[in-house]
């Protein structure tokens, strides 16, 4: 860089920060300007001698932005603070420290709160997704943030040359998702037209040429037609003693093209290519409104008005506080001219948005900065609702907290969510065996409560082990879901051994173990199942001794009540000893209805089946064959759950459906021969049945009644006999 150009830039710079302290002074005198120049000394001393691509001066762009919040968004010295220092590293300690010395802990939250937003990594979350909106918004405490990161972007792109072709398309992905409907919502309309003309140039550019240069074009034919159209206006406000200025302004761009695809026209169709402004000095605010209706009522008597176009925002300000008269009237040579009629208080509020509206009151405090703060949530929250009728709700969200993962994946969490809501999040294995992580490069513990934009990495380790505890403190129901279900299955092996503990006192004290024992040791100890008296049994938390006493009076109980009922001469019978049995068998049969078992729907199993008990998560027992399908991974996985069954002998044996897969060579009447045998000789009852031929082959399916393994035997050999049958097997 030559000594000329750095001298060139220095003067800029000279004159672009006295400029800055002008409007500090005229903010807050004295006391604002000497704010301005301590955070002047220490952005200067941090990057003043730091360059950009061309050569322009770092530091130049901190003062741009600066201007920006002050001039343009009309934000206060804070902000101006802010944007000089927007840049420094606050993470680090000694910087933090000098800033909360000088300027306080407020100045310190906000440019943590932007740092926060810069080092948002967007590469695999789309900015226009609900997941970034969420999480944008849940990372901002201070609407400061947010506006100042606005004025960052509109001065990015007044400098074009300087953003890469990836830069730019960031940037203005944000502007358009992001920073176009906050302008809206907060009446930043200024800001919000050089936003969407800059967008259109960048999306666009050779349609925005094409209607620029037509605009251009037909200038003056439009500026002498708008002489001609409010010369009687003139005349009318003048007679009637208003105060008044008169604007023009041709339709943006943006604006202009809009109309054309929603209305289908060309350029040449567009009936309101431009706007009157009557502004009126009303000689106070009691007045404006009716003020702006008599110069209504002067305008609509000159020209005819079209109805439909009427847009009363004075008797009903936009929640932006947006107040203006809007009337579309029919001008000289049948052209429809748009006329807006405000009072300069409206006018200010207008240009400058509702900070203008606040301060014009004298009412700029902390409940206004609320109010901005929920609209602009609001409109993050509902990016489709930004028409002039959206009338917001004043409400705060903050349900929610978005981490990333290593990889720089967002994961959205419950307020409040730890790490091992993440974890499990990942994957329940990786829950399981948590035992830490590292957020933001530190080790953190498992209970450490997750912060909006943090980084995660798990730790995990063999031997950890869900505990009860933990779902003390996480928040995520498939977090507690997996939990639960892990603790479970830690209670079934636990209880397995209590089981095994109370058998063998059972033995001890020559007591049978039966359901009937195990129910009144359930009922007495009030507990739902068996399960969770064994579980107690192992964790010490039942006394045998009280499990003994509660047994012994419930057998001299039942000792006594029979001897009471039996006949002379029952009683001089003597007493035979009964057979013993195997008592960990679990006998089944139609008549036990006191046992909660099932038949499972794998494998239907049938009397006279080997079968085997498999005991569920709710403590019921579902009953298999040993040839289903799932038989092996349930054995295997789940030895302890595992059960011996025997069917019992009964009289009124009970029906069972069954299906049966028949395959074979294609016979003449085949089908009637089978069915013959099974509905004719052996009177077994069909449910079903369907075949279907393949070449030579056939291949059926019946579904029948059966009493027994037994009788589904017999059927099956009968079927065998019969000519062309090759296969008979049992499916589900």
């Amino acid at each position: 860089m030559t000594r000329g150009k750095e001298g060139d830039n220095n003067q800029i710079i000279k004159n672009l920060f006295q400029e800055l302290k002008s409007f500090a002074d005229e903010k807050g005198g004295h006391q604002a300007v000497d704010l301005i120049d301590k955070a002047w000394e220490i952005a200067y001393a941090s990057y003043g001698n730091k360059k950009l691509s061309d050569g322009t001066p770092f530091i130049k762009h901190h003062i741009e932005v600066a201007l920006i919040a002050l001039k343009e968004i009309n934000l206060g010295i804070i902000s101006a603070v802010c944007a000089l220092l927007h840049s420094l590293d606050v993470s680090d300690s000694k910087t933090a420290a000098i800033i909360t010395e000088k300027f306080g802990d407020n100045v310190l939250e906000i440019i943590q709160g932007f740092n926060k937003i810069s080092k948002l990594q967007t590469e695999r979350v789309s900015i226009q997704s609900d997941v970034f909106r969420n999480l944008f918004l849940s990372i901002i405490d201070d609407i400061r943030v947010i506006l100042i990161r606005m004025a960052h972007r509109l001065n990015d792109v007044r400098n074009p040359g300087l953003l890469t072709k990836k830069q730019k398309s960031l940037f203005f992905d944000e502007i358009k998702y992001i920073y176009i409907p906050i302008a809206h919502r907060l009446g930043l309309y200024r800001i919000k037209g050089e936003m969407e003309e800059d967008l259109m140039l960048y999306e666009f550019p050779d349609i925005y040429h094409v209607i620029e240069d037509k605009i251009q074009a037909t200038k003056s034919k439009r500026e002498v037609y708008i002489h001609d159209f409010i010369e009687p206006i003139e005349k009318e406000l003048i007679k009637n003693n208003f105060h008044y200025e008169i604007k023009w302004r041709t339709k943006s761009i943006p604006s202009i093209w809009a109309k054309m695809k929603k209305q289908n026209v060309s350029f040449e169709e567009v009936y309101d290519l431009f706007a009157i402004r009557i502004i009126i000095d009303s000689k106070s605010e009691k007045k404006e409104k009716e003020d702006c209706w008599r110069v209504y009522s002067l305008v609509t008597n000159i020209y005819s008005p079209n109805p439909k176009r009427l847009r009363d925002w004075v008797t009903t300000p936009k929640a932006s506080g947006y107040e203006s008269l809007h009337t579309t009237v029919m001008g000289p040579n049948k052209k429809w001219v748009e006329v807006q009629i405000r009072t300069v208080r409206m006018d200010e509020v207008a240009e400058k948005g509702q900070a203008a509206h606040w301060q014009y009151k004298g009412l700029m405090k902390s409940k206004d900065v609320d109010d901005w703060l929920i609209q602009i949530r609001d409109v993050l929250e509902h990016p489709e609702a930004l028409g002039d009728e959206y009338a917001y709700k004043t409400r705060k969200s903050k349900e929610n907290v978005f981490v990333f993962t290593p990889k720089g994946d967002l994961r959205k969490f419950p307020m409040g969510a730890t790490i091992l809501d993440f974890a499990y999040d990942i994957h329940t294995k990786i829950g399981n065996t948590c035992n830490g992580a590292k957020v933001n490069g530190k080790v953190v513990p498992i209970r450490y409560v997750l912060k909006n934009g943090d980084r995660v990495e798990i730790m995990t380790i063999k031997s950890q082990k869900p505990k009860p505890d933990w779902l003390g403190f996480v928040k995520s129901s498939k977090a507690k879901n997996h939990i639960k279900r892990q603790l479970k299955e830690e209670k079934y092996k636990e209880a397995d051994i209590g089981k095994g503990i109370l058998q063998r006192k059972f033995k001890n004290w020559k007591l049978k173990s039966t359901d009937d024992l195990i129910n009144v040791l359930v009922k007495h100890f009030k507990l739902d199942t068996a399960i969770d008296l064994y579980y107690f049994v192992a964790s010490d938390k039942i006394d045998l001794q009280v499990v003994k006493s509660v047994l012994q009076s419930y057998l001299n109980q039942k000792q006594e009540d029979n001897t009471e009922s039996q006949t002379p001469q029952e009683k001089a019978k003597p007493k035979t000893e009964k057979s013993k049995t195997d008592e960990n068998i679990l006998y089944i049969g139609d008549k036990l209805s006191n046992i909660n078992y099932r038949f499972a729907k794998c494998c239907n199993p049938i009397p006279g089946d080997e079968v085997f008990g498999f005991v569920t998560h709710l403590g019921s027992i579902s009953i298999h064959r040993n040839s289903c399908p799932n038989a092996k991974r349930l054995k295997e996985q789940y030895p302890y759950r595992i059960i011996e069954v025997k069917w019992i002998n009964l009289e009124e044996k009970p029906f069972y459906l069954v299906n049966i897969k028949i395959t074979g060579q294609d016979q003449l009447g085949m089908v009637e021969s089978l069915t013959r045998i099974i509905s004719g000789d052996l009177r077994v009852n069909m449910r079903n049945i369907n075949f279907h031929t393949k070449g030579k082959k056939f291949e059926g399916k019946v579904s029948l009644m059966i009493r027994n393994n037994d009788h589904l035997t017999q059927l099956i050999h009968k079927l065998l006999q019969v000519k062309g049958v090759e296969k008979i097997t049992r499916v589900k």
